[in-house]
């Protein structure tokens, strides 16, 4: 989807938006309400990113570029995964969800050697329940229920391959041999988390979101989105629905992808607003450098007009910058900026 040169170059000069926040800690829009608005976020068609065709993969590049600048989030069709593998997904993440408390408590822990965590955020103003797993370069999953271990490795395993051909895809549109950000990365050790969620209906309750507004470390954070809409990007001041279509990946820029550009590609600020109609489970991999791998802004992203924006530290060292421990991926953006 091609955005104008107008808008793109808005882009690149637009400062860092800092959204509103009311008393509840949740982004408004600049008319003070809290919903959001259906305004189609970019789409990128996977097989023409990857295919033979010149002219097709060209006009794909630039449709990335311009997603990049404008949105910094975008809807990926023809991945390749398949309706089934993706249905199995979610079939066993339901099954780990409705495991009884006890069995999943094992998985809750505060041990930072522990690659596996459960937990529940469960108040007055966010409801949801998750389970972190470290799952690159060496997988992590729970031995309950039977099967989850397989399907989970078969879809990241295809999730990530989708991820570095866009990673490779990211390098291009910033004038870099593809591999560029994949090499400098060390990304063949690179440390990926997958947090699946799940939204438990809650009709009677006022709540009404399933995650607070936030950023996301990583370079790239592709998304199983689940069966209904929650995910809410805010764009220029208003928060957007993502509406994604079925079985699509909905892709975001994370925070390490905005301190490599020095601020060109902005890391995104979402929420998860809950429907309390269907139940959701929705699974993202957070795909990241490895762990010793100094992240800073790139030399070439670098001059006068644009000088470094942000702190140079490790992968490991940006995950705990505000003093949570690396499983807990949390955005660290605003330790690290100048």
């Amino acid at each position: 989807m091609a955005e104008t040169n107008a808008a793109v170059n808005q882009t690149k000069n637009h400062p860092y938006y800092t959204p509103q926040v009311d008393s509840n800690g949740s982004s408004i829009n600049a008319d003070g309400s809290s919903s959001g608005v259906d305004d189609p976020i970019p789409v990128i068609d996977y097989s023409m990113l990857t295919s033979d065709d010149h002219n097709q993969r060209s006009k794909t590049m630039q449709d990335l570029q311009n997603a990049c600048l404008e949105y910094g989030s975008f809807m990926v069709i023809n991945h390749g995964m398949s309706d089934s593998l993706i249905s199995r997904v979610y079939e066993a993440l339901a099954k780990f969800f409705d495991l009884n408390e006890e069995e999943k408590k094992e998985y809750e822990s505060n041990d930072p050697m522990d690659r596996i965590r459960w937990g529940k955020r469960d108040s007055d103003l966010v409801s949801s329940e998750f389970i972190k797993m470290v799952v690159h370069p060496n997988f992590h999953c729970p031995t309950k229920p039977a099967g989850l271990t397989e399907v989970l490795q078969e879809c990241i395993k295809r999730l990530r391959e989708v991820g570095i051909q866009l990673l490779r895809g990211i390098s291009t549109t910033l004038g870099f041999e593809e591999c560029y950000i994949e090499k400098r990365m060390k990304l063949e050790s690179g440390c990926d988390f997958i947090t699946p969620n799940d939204y438990p209906l809650r009709p009677y309750s006022e709540n009404q979101l399933g995650q607070a507004p936030h950023y996301d470390p990583g370079l790239l954070i592709l998304l199983l989105p689940g069966l209904s809409n929650g995910l809410q990007l805010e764009h220029y001041g208003k928060w957007i629905n993502a509406n994604p279509q079925p079985n699509s990946i909905v892709v975001s820029i994370a925070d390490q992808i905005e301190i490599l550009t020095n601020g060109k590609y902005k890391s995104v600020f979402h929420r998860v607003v809950l429907n309390n109609n269907v139940r959701r489970i929705s699974l993202p991999l957070f795909i990241g450098p490895s762990l010793d791998t100094m992240v800073s802004p790139l030399p070439e992203c670098v001059d006068e007009h644009h000088p470094p924006a942000y702190l140079v530290k490790t992968y490991k060292e940006l995950l705990e910058a505000n003093q949570y421990h690396e499983i807990d991926v949390k955005s660290c953006l605003k330790n690290v900026r100048l």
